[in-house]
């Protein structure tokens, strides 16, 4: 796994330990408890680098499906189910997850900076 500096991880989250080369989390970005970070399939076989950008917030019982990248500064709500990416600069929610809200900015451990 890459775990940049500054990351706070909940000891309740899941990172996938099937393919824990694939795992990628920026810096001071903040995984809450019962969040889950796949790096593999097992049905489709397949094996893929999953990505976090820095200063994000994933959000408790959340899932980041293989193969997805997360940009930089994004919010993924509690429970959201990412199946695709999701560009730097928003908020995602729901199943499956899709932008609520673009053109935010975040600080450490992915606070929303309100303007």
């Amino acid at each position: 796994m890459q775990i940049a500096d500054g990351v706070l991880l909940s000891t309740k989250c899941n990172l996938d330990k099937t393919n824990p080369k694939g795992v990628y989390i920026g810096k001071d970005s903040y995984v809450a408890f019962g969040a889950t970070i796949l790096t593999h399939d097992f049905v489709r076989g397949l094996h893929a680098h999953t990505t976090i950008g820095k200063e994000c917030f994933v959000g408790a019982n959340s899932i980041v499906l293989p193969g997805v990248v997360v940009g930089d500064n994004v919010i993924i709500a509690a429970g959201s189910v990412v199946t695709k990416d999701v560009p730097s600069n928003s908020i995602v929610a729901g199943n499956p997850a899709k932008i609520i809200k673009e053109n935010i900015k975040t600080k450490k451990y992915g606070k929303l900076i309100y303007e």
